[in-house]
Formats: structure tokens, sequence, C-alpha cells
């Protein structure tokens, strides 16, 4: 297990970024200017659809002010930063990657949330917070770098409050080998992806019942095939924090999609009651 963890934290290094991001922003203003999470939304939201699908996930999911929520495996910010800045709520993030964490908190100095929006650095097997602490967790394109599924959604229902909800996007095995490397993974050695349906076999013994189910393979499809008509995406975005070969891999996943040997999930579930 922490040879696989070791992995997957070494994929997402991204050493110097936070100082890369610096130079790069300074094409949206200078340092003393106050940025938008839409601004930054090319950049910061690592998954199919980027924003849109953030906004869609949060609708389904009932998100609203009063509420605490934890985005797993949060990246650099960008969901946890739209959510609190549309919904006016309180979001942790936490990420395995150091690097990313400390990009996340500069990017949220940059939109002056900090008071809203934090982040730490940790496992999502291994959270650092109370039973029943959240009323959502949020999990978009994360899975499928965690090989033990049963415990990741365990230890999500741990921290969810009874009747909280949690909220997937993720990307799931259709048939066939998928092509390499892909956004998340260089080889098959640190990518775990998993049927939809072994997916909601996984979940629900954790305690969790289904509300939401929906095949968003097409939607996402159709918004690759406009990200290949429309040409380079604005600067900065997501080639800054995942190198060169970004390209490739954003390709490569496209190429799976249309292929069908990958899909796209979008679920919620609510968390039963825990036995005591």
């Amino acid at each position: 297990m922490n040879d696989i963890l070791d992995g997957v934290r070494d994929y997402y290094r991204a050493s110097g970024l936070t100082e890369r991001l610096k130079t790069a922003l300074t094409t949206l203003g200078p340092e003393d200017q106050r940025l938008t999470p839409q601004q930054l939304g090319a950049l910061d939201q690592f998954h199919t659809r980027g924003l849109a699908a953030t906004a869609e996930l949060a609708k389904l999911t009932g998100i609203s002010a009063e509420m605490a929520v934890l985005d797993v495996g949060s990246g650099l910010g960008g969901p946890a930063r739209f959510l609190a800045a549309t919904y006016g709520c309180r979001v942790t993030g936490v990420d395995l990657s150091e690097p990313f964490v400390d990009a996340a908190r500069y990017l949220t100095e940059r939109t002056r949330q900090s008071g809203e929006v934090s982040f730490e650095t940790a496992s999502a097997l291994d959270l650092p917070f109370g039973n029943g602490r959240f009323d959502v967790v949020l999990l978009q394109h994360v899975a499928m770098n965690i090989s033990d599924r049963a415990r990741l959604y365990r230890e999500i229902r741990r921290v969810l409050k009874p009747g909280g909800r949690l909220a997937i996007f993720d990307v799931v095995v259709n048939s066939g080998d998928p092509h390499y490397p892909v956004p998340w993974a260089r080889t098959p050695a640190t990518s775990f992806l998993l049927t939809a349906a072994a997916t909601r076999e996984a979940i629900e013994p954790a305690g969790f019942h289904t509300l939401v189910w929906r095949d968003d393979t097409e939607s996402a499809k159709a918004w690759f095939a406009q990200l290949r008509e429309s040409g380079p995406p604005p600067s900065p975005n997501l080639g800054l924090v995942m190198g060169p070969d970004f390209a490739q891999t954003a390709a490569n996943l496209g190429r799976n999609l249309m292929q069908g040997r990958l899909g796209i999930l979008t679920a919620v579930f609510e968390a039963a009651p825990i036995d005591t």
C-alpha cells in the first residue's frame, strides 16, 4: 500500500509549482489584484468538463450556505473555491500532494477566500478529521488513483454526518484496456479503475444509498470534441501544472472515451446512520 501511495504522490509532485503559478498569473494582473474562481477555471479544475462539471455536481448534491464541505483530492483547490464563492459554504480540501496543497493555498490567497476555504496534506484513506464532521464530501476524478476502494468509502462515510451526501464524478472502465498515459497515471501501476457497477457495489456497503446515478460519457465526449475544434486552451492552463506531456495524456483520455474503453459517472449518495 505504501508503495502505491508513494507512486501516486510522486506522479503529482509538481516541484516549484507555486513559483510557476506566480509567474504565469502575471498575465491576469499584478500580485495584489484579486482573482475570481472563474478566471482560474482553465487552470484549477482537474477533471473532465472543468468548471461546468463542478457546478452541475454541486446542484445535484444540494449544497447550501450552512454546510461544511470536504473536497477529497482537492488538487489546486478550484472546486473548493468555486463552491465557497457560489454558495457561501465553508470548504476544506485534502490532497496527497504537498506542492498541490501549497499551490491551492496561494491561489486561495489570490482570490481572497482564505477565511472560507482551507487545505491540508493528507491521504484520502486516513482523513485527519473527527467522525461526522461534514455535510458533503466531493470526490472528482480521484478514486481511479486509489486501490483500496472499500477503505476509501468507509473513511468518507466516517467523516460524514448521517444524512450527509457523497458526490462523485468518476472515470470508470467499460471494456478493453485504456490507452496510457492518461492524466492520472502514466502506466497501469497507479491506475485502479472500476466499472460503474463495481463502483456502486463498493460504495453502498460502506453505508450509503443512491440518490443520483447518471452516465455522463456522452457529455464528456462532446466536451473533448469541442476542445479539439477550439484549438489551444487559454493560458494559464493545466499544462502548467502537469507538464509538457499533459496534452498527450488528455488526448488519450478523450480517445479512450471515444472508443468506449472508459466512461464518466456522476452520482450522489446519502449517508445512512452508522450502527453502534
